[in-house]
């Protein structure tokens, strides 16, 4: 349920102090007349047009429609009685609420075509009147014409946005439903084998000391083998559940991207030679936070990904064709570049950006394991 302070627009293209003037000048238009009568007139179609604009924000079905149209026939009658045509700006802000396309179209239509006949008729009536704040009447007229299609779009990117976020959700869900699978396989089919191994090396072991000192040695130092190869199969087995690898990460951002309607290339190979572990997860962590802020700030159609491997750094280039950003006003806000610049420093990489035809942000990530083996 809309609350009574959601009936303006989150994001208006006129401040909230513009709203509220259009709520006060009703009466500058009412009291300019002569007659006591069209004053009282005026006030009344005033308040039943707010009561059923509030209503209309919670109605449904054929209600909703009721309210539209008992709006569009005040907002009508106050342009010919009292040359007041403002009551269409909040009309066309709740139109554009209307999800269901064929309706929006219908009723954007009718109100339109109403307030331009309106608009015409009242002119010949008051001409002086509507001559008095012609400018105001075109730009009134220009947001009848656009202002619903802005809040159509605006609703319908955050309904997209919200099941892009539920989308990530269950996708976060089912990775680690699946990390946890494959942890449970390797615990059994590796780990509790040896381990069950050991101890009847072990029990073996305590019967044969006495008997057969030679043959229990034996048996020890199979143990011996048997646990080292047990530590080194939990040290690799910890090693993965740290780190994502790039492949892993691509998988998943071309989702993303693919939910957010925004086509995507790739160029490269993810499958990175000789890269440690460390260096590929801080480049997954950086990839899908660019990802990220391209789908929620760049209003992009498309994006590609580069991967490029050399013998001394691998490079990680994000391109998108959306608004760009100015670097020096964006970097304190956020847009997560902070994260990706902490990220980076932690393995001595870097990062620039371009921001022309769009917004392209280049990762540089040296090997450093390889660099130190070929000192040495």
């Amino acid at each position: 349920m809309t609350k009574w302070y959601q009936i303006f627009p989150k994001y208006p293209w006129l401040s909230i102090y513009a709203w509220i003037v259009f709520c006060i000048l009703p009466f500058f238009f009412i009291f300019k007349s002569s007659s006591p009568f069209e004053i009282v007139i005026g006030l009344v179609l005033m308040l039943l047009f707010f009561i059923v604009y509030r209503s209309s924000f919670t109605s449904k079905g054929l209600l909703l429609y009721i309210c539209v149209f008992i709006e569009i026939s005040i907002s009508v009658s106050m342009t010919f009685l009292y040359g007041y045509i403002y009551f269409s700006i909040f009309l066309s802000f709740f139109i554009g609420n209307i999800q269901q396309k064929s309706n929006f179209f219908v009723i954007y239509s009718i109100h339109l075509v109403a307030m331009i006949t309106a608009v015409i008729i009242g002119f010949f009536i008051q001409t002086e009147l509507f001559l008095s704040h012609m400018p105001f009447l075109i730009i009134c007229l220009i947001g009848v014409i656009l202002l619903p299609f802005n809040t159509y779009n605006r609703n319908k990117r955050e309904v997209l946005e919200g099941q892009l976020e539920d989308a990530q959700k269950r996708i976060s869900q089912y990775i680690i439903i699946e990390e946890r699978e494959r942890i449970a396989r390797d615990l059994h089919d590796t780990l509790g084998q040896k381990l069950s191994l050991i101890g009847l090396k072990s029990d073996l072991a305590s019967r044969l000391i006495e008997k057969n000192p030679d043959a229990a040695k034996s048996e020890i130092n199979d143990i011996n083998q048997t646990a080292r190869s047990v530590l080194k199969e939990v040290r690799e087995l910890v090693t993965n559940m740290r780190g994502t690898k790039l492949e892993e990460e691509l998988f998943r951002v071309k989702q993303i991207l693919l939910a957010a309607q925004i086509d995507c290339k790739v160029s490269g190979t993810p499958e990175l030679v000789k890269t440690p572990l460390l260096v590929e997860n801080v480049l997954s962590m950086c990839l899908k936070e660019a990802i990220t802020n391209v789908v929620k700030h760049s209003n992009a159609t498309s994006c590609s990904i580069s991967i490029k491997q050399s013998a001394k750094e691998t490079l990680l280039k994000i391109h998108d064709n959306g608004t760009g950003l100015v670097v020096e006003k964006d970097w304190s806000r956020g847009h997560g570049l902070r994260g990706i610049k902490e990220r980076l420093e932690f393995v001595n990489g870097s990062f620039d950006i371009q921001a022309k035809n769009g917004t392209t942000l280049n990762i540089h990530v040296p090997n450093v394991i390889q660099q130190s083996r070929q000192e040495e």
